[in-house]
């Protein structure tokens, strides 16, 4: 595609912040500017499809894989790019937004990869979404460090090796308000990626690795092909060679399920795999088909990873990835070591049962939101892995899944128990009082949460109050119990914001799609007139 020149400069609405000028400059905002006025179209003609679909699909229409791209999947004479340097052995994975401390903490942790979250571990308040892109280019640099207010410093090792970075970038849903291209906020993907790939594409190339990303809640191979779209011009613009670029894809839309083969084709010069999650999967589903009974689920902790339907979807995911040269990536193990021995042990016992499944079942590695798991996950795959990078050879022909099998959820049945209610909503509110504070990953009741365990625990109360398995009245009277308990752990957290989000969000007739984009607009944009 030929890209579209910019007429005017981009114009950045907001106050300028500490070495800000060293990400903003105006070679950078050129290079995004063109991004964004050559593909925002597209990105919107997508956005329209997304709804378009979901209308189908409320209407009744069965969700299949396609017959259209048929060819595609029974073709054996394509495969994915081979592992770019860095990548090949991927075994332990560890997530995090790209805080300072957060940032040196996870390329000294022992993992093989660091996931730097603009996502949903990243509340997107302008000072985290410049800073992130600084602590990137400072730690590519081997110049970041940290020290907190008690005096305990932060810096990068030199004794090892430090972990991979893959940036995950907002998802195509979300607007980057504060900076404008034509009178029109900038898609919010296209920020977080092209600020990174400007500034530290070419410096991953001259350290040995190169500019590798985790590409969110893409819907099918039409947004896959977007992203290789975009891979190219911005590879050419830079003049990176072709298919330097790698990219892993996150299965966690329904949709998303029935295209996996379709996604690894559309970017097979730049693919490294796919990851399966668990809540923004199941999220996916209530949005999708909340409105239908047969898809009603429980408590959201009876749901796990060996249910039915999510094991066809994960057995199918590794199935697709091996068969096609790519990477399957695990979940996440969210728990946080906290200070009483018992509950360590019991959780840690859980985590290795979980991992042990996914080594098992051919994965080539899983995700751990702590160093503490790093030791443990590694533990659970070098024992299936032994000496070797992965487990590509494993083609688990003896997986196929079929669409209804996919979409078997009313085989794990049961009605919400008070304290799964009581749960979401507390986890929910919560949440968002973290998130309006500008904090996007946090701990609660010993697990690191984000964005999406919000999303889940929302959608869960808007499917249960729909199919009327709760009633309002109760639901109001918990809110309120948590908003004081709330109210006692935070005294200044602004408890009317709180209520308002997720009575928007969780209460009200019609279910959004996402709380981000709204959240975001009313509480985290601070725009001013725009700098000369």
């Amino acid at each position: 595609m030929s890209p579209q020149l910019l007429t005017q400069p981009v114009q950045v609405l907001a106050a300028p912040g500490d070495r800000h000028d060293e990400i903003l400059t105006p070679a950078a905002l050129d290079f995004i500017g063109t991004l964004a006025r050559t593909f925002a179209p597209d990105r919107a003609r997508l956005l329209k499809e997304r709804r378009r679909r979901a209308m189908r699909l409320a209407e009744g229409r069965p969700l299949d894989f396609s017959m259209v791209t048929r060819p595609i999947r029974e073709d054996p004479g394509w495969r994915v790019a081979p592992p770019a340097p860095g990548l090949t052995d991927r075994r332990v994975e560890i997530t995090g937004p790209p805080e300072r401390r957060m940032t040196i903490n996870a390329l000294n942790s022992g993992a093989q990869v660091w996931l730097a979250d603009f996502e949903d571990a990243t509340a997107p308040t302008w000072d985290n979404v410049i800073g992130g892109q600084l602590n990137l280019l400072d730690a590519i640099e081997r110049r970041i460090d940290f020290t907190t207010e008690a005096g305990k410093e932060y810096r990068l090792a030199t004794d090892r090796p430090l972990a991979t970075i893959v940036v995950r970038p907002r998802g195509w849903h979300l607007d980057e308000e504060h900076l404008e291209v034509d009178g029109r906020p900038v898609p919010a993907a296209l920020v977080d990626f092209g600020l990174y790939f400007f500034h530290c594409a070419q410096r991953q190339i001259d350290a040995g690795h190169g500019p590798y990303f985790y590409l969110p809640k893409l819907e099918n191979r039409d947004e896959a092909r977007l992203w290789n779209d975009i891979f190219l011009l911005a590879q050419e613009l830079l003049s990176i060679p072709r298919g330097t670029i790698r990219a892993t894809v996150l299965i966690e839309t329904v949709t998303a399920a029935f295209d996996m083969e379709e996604m690894l084709y559309e970017l097979r010069e730049h693919s490294a795999g796919l990851n399966a999650g668990r809540w923004d999967y199941l999220f996916s589903i209530i949005k999708t088909f909340g409105h239908r009974t047969d898809f009603l689920l429980p408590d959201r902790a009876r749901v796990t990873m060996t249910a039915p339907f999510m094991r066809a979807y994960t057995d199918l995911l590794v199935r697709t990835c091996h068969k096609r040269g790519a990477h399957a990536i695990g979940g996440m193990a969210a728990q946080v070591p906290g200070k009483d021995p018992e509950a360590n042990a019991a959780a840690l016992a859980k985590v290795r049962l979980d991992k042990e499944r996914e080594a098992q079942d051919g994965f080539d590695g899983s995700w751990v939101s702590h160093p503490a798991l790093v030791p443990l996950c590694r533990e659970v795959f070098d024992d299936v892995l032994g000496d070797a990078p992965h487990q590509l050879s494993r083609t688990r022909e003896d997986v196929a899944v079929t669409p209804v099998q996919l979409l078997a959820v009313r085989k794990v049945s049961g009605a919400p128990t008070a304290e799964g209610v009581r749960t979401n909503i507390s986890v929910a509110l919560r949440y968002f009082a973290a998130w309006l504070r500008g904090q996007g990953a946090v701990a609660l009741d010993g697990l690191m949460e984000d964005a999406a365990t919000a999303e889940i625990a929302r959608v869960q109360i808007w499917q249960w109050l729909r199919h009327r398995q709760i009633d309002r009245e109760t639901v109001l009277a918990l809110v309120e119990e948590e908003l004081d308990a709330l109210a006692a752990e935070l005294p200044y957290a602004p408890l009317a914001e709180i209520r308002d989000l997720l009575q928007r969000t969780a209460l009200s007739t019609e279910l959004p799609l996402f709380f981000t984009p709204d959240a975001y607009t009313r509480h985290l944009v601070r725009t001013r007139e725009p700098r000369s």
